[in-house]
Formats: structure tokens, sequence, C-alpha cells
């Protein structure tokens, strides 16, 4: 028996090779990605750099304006707060028509994260955590809410970035990821919105305005970071 495989293309290869070190930390926001330079760098054409690019922007991780360099997209403090503003309904839709039950998909996410190496890249935690919150959404069985979380996609994965530094010790994001899971698969409804609540109530490193504090229903002190 033969297990047929997908061939990487050199702009897949290049796309990917760019996203993880952006979604690492590695690249900085506002960092330049000059063709020219790239195209040196990884010894491929610059019409390769042009289209893995071009993938970065379609996501969202690289901004470009006309006769100037992509750049790595930046997200400001005020984004993200916005963000959360309207991720928030969001999940708590999503904790509403889950609790109770538990998501094989989103359980596999957390072990793979759990299982990644100690030298792991964040790129990797950051595709397995998007991974499992992507899994609960895709159980609700919402078309429009899947369209409406994947509009959201590009400054979540920005904003994990900042998030490497708020967990050293990698297992603590993990452990919170492994709460949720549970309070969502035991229930009831309303000790599944609070969890869920509890999860996205967080700064993203960042201490938040009492404005953005009142918006999330929350007081006017920080809590523990959370990821």
């Amino acid at each position: 028996m033969t297990v047929p495989i997908r061939p990487v293309s050199a702009v897949d290869a290049l796309a990917d090779a760019l996203r993880r070190r952006v979604l690492s930390g590695e690249m900085a926001p506002g960092t330049a990605l000059p063709e020219q330079e790239l195209s040196v760098l990884y010894g491929v054409a610059r019409p390769t750099v042009r289209e893995a690019l071009a993938v970065l922007v379609h996501e969202g991780l690289l901004k470009r304006e006309r006769h100037r360099s992509a750049q790595v997209a930046e997200v400001t403090p005020a984004d993200l707060e916005d963000l959360m503003f309207v991720r928030r309904p969001l999940e708590d839709l999503m904790a509403t028509a889950l609790a109770g039950r538990r998501v094989g998909e989103a359980g596999g996410a957390l072990a793979r994260m759990a299982a990644l190496p100690g030298d792991a890249a964040w790129s990797d935690v950051v595709a397995e955590h998007m991974a499992l919150h992507q899994a609960l959404i895709v159980a609700v069985g919402s078309p429009r809410l899947e369209r409406l979380y994947a509009a959201l996609a590009a400054e979540t994965r920005l904003g994990l970035v900042r998030l490497r530094t708020v967990y050293p010790d990698r297992e603590v994001l993990v452990a919170e990821h492994r709460d949720l899971l549970d309070a969502i698969g035991r229930g009831p409804v309303e000790d599944a919105r609070r969890a869920v609540a509890a999860h996205l109530d967080h700064g993203w490193g960042e201490r938040r305005s009492p404005a953005a504090r009142r918006r999330s229903g929350a007081g006017t002190a920080d809590p523990p970071e959370r990821g």
C-alpha cells in the first residue's frame, strides 16, 4: 500500500519558513522583508519570494504598501483589546453549545501541545493553541460562527506571539487549556461559560485600560495573565 504525499512547492516552503519566524517572534512587528535579501538568504528566485510574501499578506501576518517592502504586521494593545471584545461573545456561544461535551479534536491539539519538546519553536505552540480553540468553534456546527471566528485568526495569532514571554513554563499554558476543556466537558452551561470567560480575561502581556476592563465585564484590577 502506498501513501500519497503532497509535494511542497518552493513558494509553500518559503512561506512556511517565514511564517514560523514571524510566529516565533524572531521577526518583530514592523520588520521589513526586502525581496532581494530574502532571495539571496533562501537561494530562491525573486518571483518565488514575491509569491510567498503574498501568501502571508493574505493571511494577515504581513502588510504591504505599494512600492515598499512587505513588513511584519503589528497589532497594538488597543487592537488586541478590541479583538477580545469581539472574540468573547463568539466563544461564549461556543461554551453554551458545547457544555457537557468533550471535543476530541481539541483534546488532540492539547495533547500535541503538551508533547512538544522543550526547545520547540513558539510558532509550534501558537499552531496547537489555535487548533484547540478552532476545534471547539468547529464542533458547534455553525458555519457562520466559523466564518466570524476565522476573520479574527491573523490578529489572534499575532497576539499569541506576545505570550511567549508570559509563559516561560509551557506546562502552565497546557494546564490552563486542560482545565478549560475539562470545564466545558463537565458542564453545566453556566459553569462552562464562566470558565471560558475567565480563560479569555487576559491582557496579552500588557496592562489593560480601565475601559477595556469594563468592556470585558471585569473589575479594574488586572487578573493573572492567561493563554
